[in-house]
């Protein structure tokens, strides 16, 4: 039987463990970097290195068998430049004619929560989007231009907030010099970000879109204040100005994949760290 081939393009901090995942799970995987001086670390995880660069007028690569793929998973964010809302959609834009060109008929996109508007409600895949981040609007334009395609089946993922691996939440916080405001969070841990793509291609979950996010949305302050602790950080402080969020309900991806998260909520991520230091004791 031949392998099914998944081409991950843009194998950074998910991109890398998603290959190893899948790789491990009898998947050809091929990834894509910018740089030929990371064709070690993605060898190592058993993905196949390829140097993809692509701007707003191509696409640049010294192999195209990269896109000989069943599955292309396009794992690319929005960088904060300036005018980012015309590059990004640009970026994607230059993907299409290669997708055709080389019929790959199943197509992941990962997007982002930022696509819907701190309003105070509970963002649900149907609702009318306005987002208030350039980054967001970038990414409404881009998900509108892969769905609107019938030659191929595109499932847009609306990832939450990155956790888990070398991301330290209490650390993040103290970069931003921003005080914590008492509102709930929308994050996903690393390790379920993998199993919902793992899931959507093995079940063959297409044309949908999905948001992901821990079913559970502890406040700001208990999330970031347990971090802060665990990590022997200071206490961050707690603005008392009220602030607009949303809730994203992940509801449909857990009734369509009957997905059961590893980690239902942020909290149980840090109480799982909790775990390990005292084992390391």
């Amino acid at each position: 039987m031949t392998k099914r081939t998944v081409s991950i393009l843009g194998c950074g901090w998910l991109g890398v463990p998603l290959g190893r995942f899948l790789a491990d799970r009898g998947f050809m995987v091929k990834g894509s970097v910018t740089n030929a001086n990371k064709f070690d670390s993605l060898k190592t995880a058993g993905i196949l290195p390829f140097r993809v660069m692509i701007d707003e007028s191509g696409i640049e690569t010294d192999n195209t068998s990269f896109f000989e793929t069943d599955v292309l998973i396009i794992s690319i964010p929005p960088r904060r430049i300036e005018g980012i809302e015309r590059i990004f959609p640009a970026q994607i834009a230059q993907l299409i004619p290669v997708i055709l060109k080389y019929e790959i008929r199943k197509v992941i996109f990962i997007s982002s929560t930022s696509v819907y508007s701190e309003n105070r409600q509970k963002a649900k895949e149907t609702d009318v989007l306005s987002p208030d981040k350039a980054s967001g609007k970038a990414l409404v334009v881009a998900e509108n231009l892969l769905r609107n395609l019938i030659d191929f089946e595109t499932t847009i993922i609306r990832f939450g907030g990155l956790i888990g691996a070398d991301r330290n939440p209490a650390r993040f916080l103290l970069k931003s010099g921003v005080p914590v405001a008492n509102v709930p969070v929308n994050l996903i841990h690393q390790d379920d970000c993998i199993g919902i793509i793992a899931a959507i291609i093995n079940q063959e979950l297409w044309g949908e879109t999905l948001n992901a996010c821990c079913p559970e949305h502890p406040m700001k302050r208990d999330f970031y204040g347990k971090a802060a602790e665990i990590s022997g950080l200071p206490l961050p402080d707690i603005s008392d100005v009220d602030e607009d969020y949303k809730i994203v309900d992940s509801s449909k991806l857990k009734r369509l994949l009957k997905y059961k998260f590893k980690y239902k909520s942020p909290l149980d991520y840090l109480e799982s760290l909790t775990l390990g230091q005292k084992t390391k004791k």
